[in-house]
């Protein structure tokens, strides 16, 4: 089979790598497997923002059928991911800060950014400006669950708190102390 691109049913188009076996074998070459590992931490980060899916997990490469089958296996060729090479490669997008382990202290579960907290800093804000909801208190439900459905729609709390953390350093949010939990307050860029 000659390597071609391929569109997934999601609508998702597959490199050509990934119509070629070694790609999912770990290669015995540290510089090959270097190269094949920043290939799948792209693959991972575009599908992730394609499908707007936040967790990967090591089960995902051993369950036919999970949301990431799209991209850990290729039934063209005969050929899917093992638990072992997704754990390596979730290891490098660790140390690239690229993912983060959800919940913390265990290594089988990954928040996925493809967008650095950073960026979904800025994301909420805008929203929130957008929005009209500056000076409003919300709960986090709100955000991530609004009744018109927005970029932050399903974000998970974790990812939510740190963009809130982020645009609390610069003054533009502060988590304010609602009955049943917490709440966020945006405020106005400060000048």
């Amino acid at each position: 089979m000659a390597l071609s691109t391929h569109t997934t049913p999601s609508g998702f188009n597959l490199p050509s790598i990934h119509s070629f076996p070694p790609f999912f074998t770990e290669q015995p070459n540290p510089t090959t497997q270097t190269t094949v590992t920043n290939q799948w931490i792209r693959l991972i980060t575009t599908y992730a923002r394609h499908r707007k899916l936040f967790i990967l997990r090591i089960e995902d490469a051993e369950t036919p059928g999970s949301e990431w089958d799209e991209i850990l296996r290729n039934e063209r060729i005969n050929r899917r991911l093992l638990p072992t090479h997704l754990s390596n490669i979730i290891s490098a997008m660790s140390a690239k800060n690229l993912v983060e382990y959800e919940p913390p202290k265990q290594t089988r579960s990954v928040l996925v950014y493809w967008r650095l907290p950073e960026e979904w800093a800025e994301v909420l804000h805008d929203w929130a400006v957008k929005t009209g909801q500056l000076n409003s208190i919300l709960t986090f439900y709100d955000i991530t669950d609004p009744q018109i459905e927005s970029a932050l729609t399903n974000i998970p709390v974790p990812l939510l708190r740190r963009a809130i953390a982020i645009l609390g350093k610069t003054g533009r949010s502060q988590i304010i102390a609602i009955p049943g939990g917490e709440g966020v307050r945006f405020l106005a860029r400060s000048k």
